[in-house]
C-alpha cells in the first residue's frame, strides 16, 4: 500500500511572496491556409521581435473568439477572414505571463494583406515550415498542422 501525504504548512507560509503573480493572457490565433500553404507572420515589436507566429491577438473582456479573431486580423493585416473551424488550444508559461491560445483554421476573403504590425510574412509549405524561428508556444500547432496534412 502506498500512502501519499501532502504537507500544507510550509516553512514561512505566513510570509508574503515577493514574486508578483504572472498575468494570464487569453489569445486567439488564425491558422490561415490557402492552396496547401500556411500564412505565418514575423513579429515586429516586443520581447519576441523577429520570431514567427500565427496572426491574432488578445480576446477582450466579453468578446467571443470568432469576433476577436476577425477584429485582430483586420487590425494586424487589414484583411477579412472566414473562421472555418477550431483546431486546438495551447497553454504555455512564458517568463512573464501564462498564455492560453485558441487556434482556428481560417481562410482569407481576398488576396490582399497589409502588414500593419509585423515585419514580414510568408506562405509556408511542409518543406519550409521549419525554416523560420517559431515562438515556442506555436510549435505544437505547427506539429499538428503537419501531422493532419493541412499543408503540402
Amino acid at each position: 500500500m502506498t500512502i501519499s501525504q501532502t504537507k500544507t504548512d510550509a516553512p514561512n507560509s505566513n510570509a508574503e511572496s515577493t514574486i508578483p503573480p504572472k498575468p494570464a493572457i487569453q489569445v486567439v490565433a488564425a491558422i490561415i491556409l490557402s492552396d496547401g500553404k500556411l500564412f505565418a507572420t514575423q513579429r515586429g515589436y516586443g520581447d519576441y521581435k523577429g520570431w514567427w507566429e500565427f496572426p491574432g491577438g488578445k480576446v477582450e473582456a466579453g468578446e467571443e473568439d470568432v469576433s476577436a479573431l476577425k477584429r485582430e486580423i483586420r487590425e494586424e493585416l487589414d484583411a477579412n477572414i472566414e473562421v472555418d473551424y477550431y483546431l486546438q488550444t495551447i497553454e504555455y508559461e512564458y517568463e512573464k505571463f501564462y498564455l492560453t491560445m485558441r487556434c482556428y483554421v481560417c481562410s482569407l476573403n481576398s488576396d490582399r494583406v497589409s502588414l500593419l504590425e509585423h515585419m514580414d510574412a510568408r506562405w509556408l509549405g511542409k518543406d519550409d515550415i521549419c525554416e523560420v524561428k517559431w515562438l515556442v508556444a506555436d510549435l505544437p500547432v505547427v506539429e499538428a498542422i503537419c501531422e493532419q496534412g493541412l499543408i503540402v
